[in-house]
């Protein structure tokens, strides 16, 4: 996951001083907050005569065509409209050719970016309170990140607010592309520690499982009558998560079907494939993950298993299954 460091989180440095440092430690993108303000093009035009790394520009502006002619004029990399302040839709001139985003708070829905998908390229989810810097990260904001990644699977998620190292292990395991960090990279003791723990590190945790797993109404799940290979497979296709979790009548978990059990089960029956049985491609005891984990304890607890996860079931204290959390967007290094 990239990492656009906010350059005005820092009132103790010179822009240059800054931009150099941010530049030593890692930083992929330069944030720039524009509150309705031209001047900031200036700091931009500075920028980029001291550093090649991009410029993330994020105009907070009821009147955004007034600064369509100078983010042509200074080649802005990534520029991002808030939408909650427009007052019509945006038309973006063909010059422009920036990659576009559009920016929605915690209260606004996903299906704002409908009439842009044909044009913009991303998404920024505003996790606290736009403008207010070291704020919490809004945990409602996790299923709305699964909900876009759902709708819009070729655009890229952007994310700012409340991103500190255990949200940036979650963001990653999410596939997000880029996160803001401002107060918590800038007010750091060390700054390059602090981006380590935004890119790769294993950091104290307070968010738990279920804070940010897939829910159990975003998942395959069959009861016992539901049950033949045919439909296991079926939902495997409809889902597209590489699973199927089996459940008994009371919602508690009885197994998963894996593709990779499929493959075993087709396996043990390559001269007849009709004879394959639902219990040919069941695991029934699968490793499972309980709901109040923390971040820190889900690390560990896969650490100690003698095999790679891809996805694990989810369950509450009476194994009642509750949602599935996936490894997809991980980079081996990270478990």
């Amino acid at each position: 996951m990239k990492i656009s460091a906010s350059v005005y989180s820092s009132q103790s440095q010179s822009l240059p001083e800054i931009i150099k440092d941010l530049d030593v430690h890692g930083a992929d993108l330069f944030h720039i907050d524009c509150n309705d303000d031209l001047s900031v093009f200036e700091d931009i035009a500075e920028i980029k005569q001291i550093s090649q790394t991009p410029v993330d520009l994020h105009i907070i502006s009821a009147d955004p065509e007034k600064f369509f002619t100078q983010i042509e004029r200074n080649h802005v990399d990534y520029v991002t409209f808030q939408y909650e302040n427009l007052e019509s839709e945006l038309v973006i001139p063909d010059g422009i050719s920036s990659k576009l985003g559009l920016a929605i708070t915690s209260d606004t829905d996903i299906s704002v970016f409908e009439k842009y998908a044909d044009k913009f390229d991303f998404i920024l989810f505003m996790t606290t309170t736009p403008g207010q810097s070291g704020g919490v990260f809004d945990k409602s904001n996790f299923r709305k990140i699964r909900q876009f990644r759902q709708k819009f699977p070729d655009k890229n998620i952007h994310v700012d607010g409340g991103v500190n190292g255990e949200v940036s292990f979650i963001l990653r395991n999410m596939g997000v592309y880029a996160s803001v960090s401002g107060s918590y990279l800038m007010n750091s003791e060390s700054m390059g520690a602090a981006m380590l723990n935004l890119k790769t590190h294993e950091v104290d945790s307070h968010f738990q499982v279920k804070d940010f797993m897939r829910t159990a109404d975003e998942l395959p799940l069959l009861k016992l009558k539901d049950r033949s290979v045919n439909a296991i497979l079926q939902s495997i296709e409809d889902y597209d998560v590489g699973f199927t979790i089996l459940i008994d009548d009371d919602g508690k978990l009885d197994g998963i079907v894996t593709n990779a059990d499929v493959r075993k089960g087709l396996l043990k029956h390559t001269d007849n494939l009709n004879d394959v049985t639902v219990e040919d491609i069941t695991n029934s005891n699968p490793v499972k993950a309980n709901e109040n984990f923390s971040v820190m304890e889900l690390l560990k607890f896969i650490k100690q298993q003698s095999f790679a996860i891809s996805y694990l079931p989810v369950v509450d204290d009476t194994n009642k299954v509750t949602g599935a959390v996936t490894f997809f967007n991980l980079i081996k290094g990270e478990l």
